[in-house]
């Protein structure tokens, strides 16, 4: 009796392993089955290609964009400015001149317009500044559109790629008869939903990257404000 017992403990033991051993495989093939990226993107067709090129036009537009943006936010316009102000004060306009076109920053070319005006009235010097100002932001903010305009366009056409891809789901259905298996769906079905996400990544890409050089140009134009009345204020100081 015992041993029959034994026996059947076995048994059991036996077909438990095989269980726990058949539960890992399947764990185990689940775990490291992984979603084929590449291949997703390549069933997006002709708008992933839409998109890659959009997304590669942002980055290079915003990376070019931003080292410029840092070039013109260099801190070294508070000694530049001393250096006006000192030359100034010792009435060598000529010799601001020279340090202004040797500087190469939206900052120097505003006050080299500003000393290029001495001489008449002040509102003249202010106005001649304030417009250059303007010109150097509007060459900075220059191309940034283009951005703005990837990160709407994106999500426009991943919307685009998921009704064609949705027009061949239903065309490929259309067509298979009483065939219809996942299998003629997928290709429609991935285009819809690979290009929906990839639409949606390039516009979230697109937009930070707007935002960022948005806020690098409002910082230029604060600075550049701020020197223009520091330039002003020299020329309100008594001789």
């Amino acid at each position: 009796m015992f041993k029959s017992i034994l026996l059947n403990i076995s048994a059991v033991s036996s077909a438990v392993a095989v269980g726990n051993d058949t539960n890992v495989a399947v764990e185990n093939a689940i775990t490291t089955e992984k979603i084929p990226i590449m291949e997703l993107a390549l069933q997006g067709g002709w708008v992933m290609l839409v998109l890659l090129a959009l997304l590669i036009l942002a980055v290079y537009i915003s990376v070019e964009r931003y080292l410029a943006l840092s070039n013109a936010l260099k801190d070294d316009s508070s000694q530049f400015m001393n250096n006006i102000r000192n030359y100034i004060h010792k009435g060598d306009i000529e010799g601001a001149r020279a340090l202004s076109k040797s500087t190469d920053s939206p900052i120097a070319r505003m006050i080299d317009k500003g000393l290029s005006r001495l001489g008449r009235p002040l509102n003249d010097i202010q106005t001649a500044i304030e417009n250059v100002g303007k010109l150097e932001v509007a060459n900075l903010e220059k191309r940034i559109s283009l951005v703005a305009t990837v990160s709407s366009l994106g999500p426009m056409l991943g919307f685009l790629g998921t009704v064609t891809g949705m027009v061949t789901a239903f065309f490929d259905m259309a067509n298979a008869g009483n065939n219809i298996d996942i299998q003629v769906l997928s290709s429609g079905i991935y285009e819809a939903m690979v290009t929906t996400v990839a639409g949606l990544i390039v516009g979230i890409i697109g937009y930070f990257l707007y935002n960022v050089l948005v806020t690098r140009i409002n910082k230029v134009v604060f600075l550049l404000e701020a020197r223009a009345m520091e330039f002003m204020d020299l020329l309100h100081e008594p001789a």
